[in-house]
C-alpha cells in the first residue's frame, strides 16, 4: 500500500515509522505526574525542588538537544541522528523501573530529555522530507494529534499503571520501543550538500533565516493554552459543586482530545476558512478563556476547554505546515527544530511569568492565569485580524 506525497509515493511501513515517532514526542514527564504524591513518602528525605526537578528536568534539557539535533541535521544522516536519540529514550525506559534512588531518576531524568530532543525535530522533519504541499499539510495535521492522543492515552496509562506500583509507571516510556523498530525501515536521509548561507541584514531571501515570527506564535499560544492543564485543578477548588479532583482530570483529558481532532480535517479547515484560519483559531481560544471568566457551571467550561483544545489544535500543525513550506526543503529540519522548541520554552517560563505577574498585581486568585490569558488573546486576536495576510499569520490550500 502506497500514499501520495505530492512528488511520487511513500510505503506504509515508512509512514508508520513517521507517525511512530509523534506518538514519543508528548511522552516526557508523563510517568512523573501521576506518582509525585508517593514520590513524597518513598523519598522523604528529599526537598520540594529535587521532586519538581524530576518532572521538569527532562524539559530543561529538551531545549538544547532540539536545537542541536536540528542543526546536525545539515551535516550528519537524520535517520542515525533519530535512532540515536530513541535508543537513549528507550534505554531510559528500562532503566527507569529498576531505579530505587532519587539521584539515579534525576540522572536518567536528564537522558531522557537529551534522547527526547533527538528525535523531536524528526516528527515533522521527516514529514517535511517526503511529502509537499497540501499532502505534507494533512501528514502534519495527523502527526499532531497523534501527539495529542498518545498524550491522552499514555497519562491514563500512567495511572493505571502507577496505581499497582510506582515503578511501573514508567513502563509508558517503553512505547518508543515501536519507534525504534520503525526507525530502521526509514529510508537514509543525507545531509543536504550545500552549507548553510550565512544571513545579512540585507539578505533578501527568506530561505534561511531564522522562522522568528512562526516562533514567536507558537511560543504564545502555547504560553496561553498551557493555563488549562497548569491551572484548572486549582481553578475547580473555587467551584463549590466541582472540587473533585476526577473532574478536573476528565476535563483535561477533553482538552487533549478536542486538540487532536482539528489535525485529522486541517485541509478541509484550511479550505473552508482560507486566510482567516488562525484568526478564527485565536477567537476560538480567547472565547474559551472568557467562559472561564464566566464561572458559569461545568457545562459552559467544558465549552470553553473544547474551544481552546480546537483552536490550539488546528494552529499547531498551520505553524508547522508554515515554516516547512518557507524553508528550503533541505534546511526544513533545522528549521522545524527552532519553531517546536518554542513549546518547550513556553512550558518552562510560563510558571515564573505568571508568578512575576501575580506578584505584581499583589493577587493569588485562582482565575488571575485565566484572565491573563483572555486579555493577552483577545489583544492579539485583534492583531491577527488585521495581519491574517502576513506569512505567519495567514494560511492558503496549497494545491
Amino acid at each position: 500500500m502506497k500514499t501520495q506525497t505530492g512528488h511520487g509515493t511513500i510505503s506504509l511501513t515508512a509512514l508508520l515509522a513517521i507517525y511512530s515517532i509523534s506518538m514519543v514526542t508528548s511522552l516526557p514527564g508523563l510517568a512523573i505526574s501521576p506518582i509525585l504524591g508517593d514520590l513524597q513518602h518513598i523519598f522523604k528525605g528529599a526537598s520540594d525542588l529535587e521532586l519538581q526537578m524530576l518532572e521538569s528536568l527532562p524539559s530543561f534539557i529538551i531545549v538544547p538537544f532540539i536545537l542541536l539535533a536540528g542543526r546536525l541535521s545539515l551535516h550528519v544522516n537524520k535517520k542515525k541522528i533519530l535512532i540515536i536519540g530513541l535508543a537513549i529514550f528507550f534505554g531510559c525506559s528500562i532503566i527507569y523501573p529498576f531505579s530505587n534512588s532519587l539521584s539515579l531518576l534525576l540522572v536518567v531524568s536528564a537522558l531522557l530529555g537529551v534522547g527526547a530532543g533527538m528525535i523531536i525535530p524528526f516528527s515533522t522533519g521527516f514529514i517535511a522530507d517526503n511529502f509537499t504541499k497540501r499532502y505534507r499539510t494533512r501528514q502534519l495535521g495527523i502527526a499532531s494529534s497523534i501527539t495529542n492522543l498518545t498524550l491522552v492515552l499514555a497519562t491514563f496509562l500512567a495511572g493505571v499503571l502507577a496505581d499497582i506500583n510506582w515503578h511501573y509507571a514508567f513502563l509508558v516510556y517503553c512505547l518508543s520501543g515501536i519507534s525504534l523498530l520503525f526507525a530502521f525501515k526509514l529510508k537514509s536521509t543525507p545531509p543536504p550538500v550545500t552549507p548553510l548561507r550565512t544571513i545579512t541584514a540585507t539578505t533578501t531571501s527568506t530561505k534561511h533565516q531564522w522562522p522568528v515570527a512562526l516562533m514567536l506564535l507558537y511560543y504564545f499560544i502555547t504560553f496561553l493554552v498551557v493555563t488549562v492543564p497548569f491551572n484548572l485543578s486549582i481553578y475547580m477548588e473555587t467551584l463549590k459543586h466541582y472540587k473533585d479532583p476526577d473532574i478536573s482530570g476528565t476535563l483535561i483529558s477533553v482538552f487533549f482530545l478536542a486538540m487532536t481532532i482539528p489535525g485529522v480535517f486541517i485541509n478541509n479547515i484550511i479550505s473552508g476558512l482560507k486566510t482567516n484560519t488562525n484568526f478564527i483559531a485565536l477567537c476560538c481560544i480567547t472565547l474559551g478563556f472568557v467562559l472561564f471568566i464566566l464561572k458559569a457551571g461545568l457545562v459552559i467550561l467544558t465549552i470553553g476547554i473544547l474551544l481552546i483544545g480546537l483552536g490550539y489544535g488546528c494552529m499547531q500543525p498551520i505553524i508547522y505546515d508554515k515554516t516547512s513550506a518557507s524553508t528550503e526543503e533541505s534546511h526544513a529540519t533545522y528549521a522545524l527544530a527552532l519553531v517546536m522548541s518554542m513549546n518547550y520554552v513556553a512550558l518552562i517560563t510560563y510558571p515564573f511569568i505568571t508568578q512575576w505577574l501575580q506578584d505584581l498585581f499583589s493577587t493569588d486568585a485562582s482565575y488571575f492565569p485565566f484572565l491573563l490569558s483572555m486579555i493577552l488573546g483577545g489583544a492579539f486576536t485583534v492583531y491577527a485580524y488585521f495581519r491574517r495576510n502576513s506569512p505567519a499569520l495567514g494560511m492558503q490550500m496549497q494545491s
